[in-house]
């Protein structure tokens, strides 16, 4: 099993095709662009934890048909644009605003927001946090997994920790 990271995928949401220039036509371009990334890399049986603001729009029908589409046991760090549909949606195995968590080792504190300071920090532990959509100059040991700043798919933990050293490479984007 394989644990990966994302966040701010925001399905069903117009605004980030304008405010972020994702390179997509349209909506639905974009949606099945990010299940076709997500899937090529999860399998079903790999944990991904998304670090909030799945989905902006879509009606609890079409949540379930997302969620469904999507490979890997999932866990949702909520974001200011989760709403209830979103939270309350079957095929989460976990739901809430933070998490702590040990993966491969290493300690992690999960948020949806970039933190100034956290839990552990002193003694190595890793911000992963999601929100800023790879706008926020980087901090040491803190990580934007959004799929803005990634690539536009999950990553791993030992992706995370080799993007910002010198000619690291990005996991491709998918094409529109």
């Amino acid at each position: 099993m394989t644990v990966f990271f994302t966040s701010d995928t925001h399905f069903g949401d117009p605004r980030v095709l304008r405010l972020d220039r994702r390179p997509f036509p349209d909506l639905a371009a974009h949606d099945a662009a990010l299940i076709a990334a997500w899937n090529a890399r999860v399998a079903p049986e790999d944990e991904v934890w998304h670090l909030g603001d799945f989905a902006l729009g879509p009606s609890g029908p079409r949540l379930r048909e997302i969620l469904d589409a999507l490979h890997g046991t999932k866990r949702l760090i909520s974001g200011n644009n989760d709403g209830p549909d979103t939270l309350a949606a079957p095929g989460w195995a976990w739901v809430g605003p933070y998490a702590e968590v040990a993966v491969e080792a290493r300690r992690l504190v999960l948020c949806h927001y970039a933190f100034r300071t956290w839990n552990g920090i002193g003694r190595g532990a890793l911000n992963l946090h999601g929100h800023s959509h790879g706008q926020l100059k980087p901090i040491p040991r803190q990580y934007d997994v959004g799929v803005d700043a990634q690539g536009f798919v999950p990553v791993t933990l030992a992706e995370i920790l080799v993007s910002r050293r010198r000619g690291a490479k990005r996991p491709a984007e998918p094409s529109a």
